[in-house]
């Protein structure tokens, strides 16, 4: 090995021209492929094509219509939605509502096909027309109607008549996303802006799932134009501070944007889309990208300060770096390939395109980066003594203690990996938007006055066409509908039992007695096509039963609540159906109970990737260096940072979300860098020069401590970066992989040298 390393670092000095034509050219080819990149607005890229919510979802929409959603909260600074201007109002957005993009459906207090018996004959009309002519009692009564109406309440008007909202139900193409759901989104806020300048003492509001895939995008270009820039600019500031020399801080930055320019375009080579995880891809290479670099830099600045020739200490800098450059580089990518066992596809892209960042920054590093140093003017720099001796003072240190410091150490780790426990696995998909982004804040508004995105649907089935009618069925979905509206978590339930009870008090004369269930069979079959006969187009029942009338959709309304809710109401409803109602059991389907079940598939999936990339890492290591002892022993400091990373989690939020599910096969590779750097040094000390284990570990930090530092603050700086996110799954990813890193070099500086001390006193053999 020592010998390929001398050839090749020789072999770059000499072949310097031909690299820094070549790799640009083979970078802007590759690079090219970023013209294919689009961003994505659909929340179901999170969703694998093998995930079974997703599919029985998919199939729910087959049965019935989509669940893509624009709703429209009006919300009257007086508190009076019962008033001629603001039933008005209604009246209008609900008309031009229709105008918007691919609608379906518009369903709002306005257009609400009221029934009534007038004689013999059923009405079916609109709950309120012409409002501006309607007078006091005729407002009063509409109140009354809306506010008791099962079908409305809680759904489309609060309890209180002091909020109403319009609902346009959505029939997207398909064909292409990057411009439909933002020309519905488009139309929809310059509708809000119009009826908003006709009614200012009217707040309107704007939520639905077209809105929330809309804000995926929106987050995504609003982090990629400020996030990005942002990173660039710290890294540089840093580099500027920690290397102090203008000439290397250009070239690492070029090395920086060559990564990215390749990652990016193979990405869009792939075929990826840009999601708002994605777009955290490039801070990650931009802070993964550098370490390699100043290792280069560094090494070459104190071999030029010992007395070396431009070429010769860029040689040799070149050949010393060469391993555990490598090696970090190959560790670093298995990390981030771990990610490919993520059950969503996002994490699985970020986490190729990072590795493929990784790789191609190690390819420029041993050769563009030196190749571009050895033309251009470079120096000793006094201020390069500075790290060596602030270094050489805490490897004293660390030898004076080792046995304090390798007991203290490892008491502390494992009071604060106790702690993991008490994470819980929580998410909530909402909040994935901070309270900036304009969705959020109105969505938790409507989610305050109605039932907002969160519902769960079921498809009972009758199990024969026309048995939806069936007396019997009918009322198991009525058992199953008020169990239903006796759990804490319910807001509202939408079912087919209510058109039934208030048919069968309209034919019988409107006779509050009759409002029950009909309890002839074909009598409820005759009231249910007399009342879609009189349905006028576009608000139909095929949103609520199937095609041969075999099976209903009952749909229930939560607020905005926490993962482990969710799947708690979930698992006690299946129970319940269960026992209570086998005959129409049937699982819960919708995006709420897609997002619940995600984090925890995510865990279990990347448990095993993380597995797996942790025995390729250690195989990797015993062979690198060459001691089946050692390699174990590196192990430690590579796993306890992400343990004790989650421990600090575990006392101070307590809740991990799909992001942070991904955290430790993600840092599991960059951790191991400071480990790799440190040992090999260590190692080169011990069979090269013969050094006792003490003064290996002496010139370990004189040589390489500097380096470590100065690329773990650039790390955490740069994850630190991506908490200024607006997207929550990237701020709170940036935040625990910050505090691991932090950890990692805490561990690389106070735990791995008493653990070497500890268990490798055997002579050193000499390399050959």
């Amino acid at each position: 090995m020592h010998k390929i390393e001398s050839w090749f670092s020789q072999w770059v000095i000499k072949a310097r021209w031909l690299i820094i034509l070549l790799i640009p050219l083979l970078v802007m080819a590759v690079g090219s492929g970023a013209k294919n990149l689009q961003f994505t607005n659909n929340y179901r890229v999170f969703f694998s094509e093998e995930n079974p919510q997703l599919k029985a979802f998919e199939q729910m929409e087959k049965t019935y219509n989509k669940e893509d959603n624009i709703l429209f909260l009006l919300k009257p600074k007086d508190g009076r939605v019962f008033s001629n201007k603001l039933l008005a109002a209604v009246e209008k957005l609900t008309e031009e509502s229709w105008q918007i993009p691919f609608s379906l459906r518009v369903d709002s207090i306005s257009n609400f096909q009221h029934t009534r018996a007038e004689q013999d004959d059923l009405i079916v009309e609109d709950l309120v027309e012409d409002a501006e002519s309607l007078d006091a009692d005729a407002l009063a009564e509409k109140r009354h109607i809306a506010t008791t109406e099962p079908l409305l309440v809680n759904r489309l008007v609060n309890p209180e008549g002091s909020v109403t909202a319009v609902n346009v139900t959505l029939q997207l193409p398909g064909k292409n996303e990057t411009t439909e759901v933002p020309q519905v989104a488009a139309a929809a806020r310059a509708l809000v802006a119009e009826m908003q300048q006709q009614n200012p003492d009217v707040d309107f509001y704007l939520s639905g799932m077209v809105m929330m895939n809309n804000a995926f995008a929106e987050a995504s270009q609003g982090d990629m134009k400020t996030l990005i820039p942002l990173t660039l600019l710290v890294m540089l500031v840093v580099l500027a501070l920690m290397i102090r020399g203008f000439t290397g801080t250009a070239v690492t930055f070029l090395v920086i944007i060559m990564s990215i320019i390749t990652a990016m375009g193979a990405a869009g080579w792939i075929g990826y889309p840009v999601t708002p995880p994605l777009v955290s891809a490039p801070i990650i290479i931009i802070t993964v990208a550098i370490a390699g670099s100043v290792h280069v830099l560094v090494s070459y600045m104190h071999e030029l300060g010992k007395g070396l020739g431009k070429h010769q200490a860029l040689s040799e800098s070149l050949r010393i770096n060469l391993q555990p450059i490598f090696l970090t580089s190959v560790t670093t990518a298995i990390g981030f390939l771990s990610m490919n066992f993520s059950d969503a596809p996002p994490f699985r892209h970020i986490g190729n395109v990072v590795a493929i960042g990784v790789l191609a920054a190690f390819i420029l590093t041993v050769t563009f980066l030196p190749a571009l140093m050895s033309v251009l003017p470079g120096r000793a720099r006094k201020q390069g003594d500075i790290g060596a001796r602030v270094m050489a003072r805490l490897g004293n240190w660390v030898v004076t203690h080792q046995k304090r410091l390798l007991w203290g150490s490892l008491i502390l780790a494992a009071i604060l990996v106790a702690q993991v426990p008490r994470n819980s696995l929580n998410d909530n998909f909402v909040e994935y938007f901070d309270t900036t982004i304009k969705f959020r804040q109105d969505t938790d508004v409507v989610d305050k006055y109605l039932s907002g995105l969160y519902r769960i649907n079921y498809s009972l089935n009758a199990k024969e066409p026309g048995g939806v009618s069936k007396p019997a069925f009918l009322a198991n979905v009525q058992r199953f509908e008020e169990w239903l509206k006796t759990q804490p978590e319910v807001k509202h339930v939408n079912s087919i039992t209510d058109i039934f009870r208030r048919l069968n008090k309209n034919m019988h004369g409107d006779d509050p007695s009759y409002y029950r269930l009909p309890e002839n069979r074909e009598l409820a079959a005759q009231y249910l096509l007399l009342y879609e006969m009189s349905l006028p187009y576009g608000l139909d029942l095929n949103n609520q039963i199937n095609v041969d009338k075999s099976a209903t959709r009952l749909s229930v309304s939560m607020p905005v609540m926490s993962t482990n809710k969710v799947l708690a109401f979930e698992e006690r409803a299946r129970e319940w159906m269960l026992k209570n109602t086998p005959d129409i059991h049937s699982y819960g389907s919708s995006p709420t109970i897609m997002f619940a079940h995600i984090g925890y598939r995510n865990i279990r999936s990347m448990l095993t990737g993380t597995s797996i990339a942790l025995v390729l890492i250690s195989m990797i290591l015993i062979f690198a260096f060459r001691s089946f002892k050692l390699g174990l022993v590196s192990l430690i400091p590579n796993l306890v940072p992400a343990a004790v990373g989650f421990g600090i989690w575990g006392m101070t939020v307590g809740e991990v979300g799909l992001a942070l599910s991904v955290v430790t096969g993600m840092t599991l590779g960059i951790v191991v860098d400071d480990t790799v750097h440190f040992m090999s040094k260590y190692l080169r000390a011990r069979r090269e020069q013969g050094l006792a284990a003490e003064d290996a570990i002496r010139y370990a930090f004189r040589s390489v401590g500097w380096a470590l530092f100065v690329t773990s603050v650039v790390l955490v700086a740069g994850f630190l970066i991506l908490t200024l996110s607006h997207f929550r799954l990237n701020s709170q990813m940036g935040l625990l992989t910050a505090v691991i890193i932090a950890i990692a070099l805490i561990a690389d500086f106070f735990l791995l040298p008493p653990l070497l001390m500890a268990v490798d006193r055997d002579q050193p053999k000499e390399n050959t």
